[in-house]
Parts: structure tokens; sequence; C-alpha cells
């Protein structure tokens, strides 16, 4: 059976659609939001939340882990240092997708901005 096997494709091959997730986790760490299509702040969610999730445990292995999934040194020390604290007691729900009313200039696709949740 297929159950629960549908992922985002985004209409690019695997390696683009790779590199494209990265790139946006990378940025989004670095920025705290960011706006892009609702399609790819999607995509990206589930796989910065695990991120999140294993940077709240600070160890060297789970250290090399993030630099293998995000391969960028500078966003895993963010994500170490400054992130993964933040959300010490929380236990998932990490960031939040606020849809924006209006569409791409262009070709009119639906925009979101995808942000950390505040923790006091």
């Amino acid at each position: 059976m297929r159950h629960r096997k549908h992922r985002n494709k985004l209409a690019v091959n695997p390696a683009h659609r790779k590199s494209l997730i990265r790139n946006l986790c990378v940025s989004l760490i670095d920025h705290n939001s960011i706006r892009t299509t609702h399609a790819k702040a999607k995509a990206v969610q589930p796989f910065l939340e695990k991120l999140v999730t294993l940077a709240k445990k600070d160890s060297v292995a789970n250290r090399r882990l993030a630099e293998s999934r995000l391969n960028s040194s500078r966003a895993v020390k963010k994500l170490f240092s400054h992130v993964a604290p933040q959300f010490k007691t929380r236990n998932g729900g990490y960031t939040r997708i606020v849809k924006s009313a209006e569409g791409r200039v262009g070709d009119n696709a639906k925009m979101s901005t995808i942000e950390f949740v505040e923790q006091a």
C-alpha cells in the first residue's frame, strides 16, 4: 500500500528539490523569517522542525548530522547556539506559516511567510 507516501515535489528534480529546501532552511535560520511560495513553505517546514528538534540536544554527533543536512557550518552554529535554546521546553511547532493576501507579481502564485514562533 502507498499510504502516507506523499511528498511535496515542487515540480523540480530531486537534486534541485534537496538543494532548494536546504537553502530555504539556511535562509530561515539566518533571518528568522522568509517570504516564499506557499508550497515551498509547506515543504520546508517538516525538514526544519526536525533540525530544531535535533539541535535541542547539543552534541558533536548532532552537529555533524545537522551539518550534513544543511551544508552550512555558519547556519549550524546559529541553529545550535541561538535558535534551539529558545525552544528547549517546547515539544514541536517551532515554525508558523502565515498566508499573504496578495499573490506574487508575474504569475500570481500564493505567497506565505514562514517564521519561527517567538518563545518567551
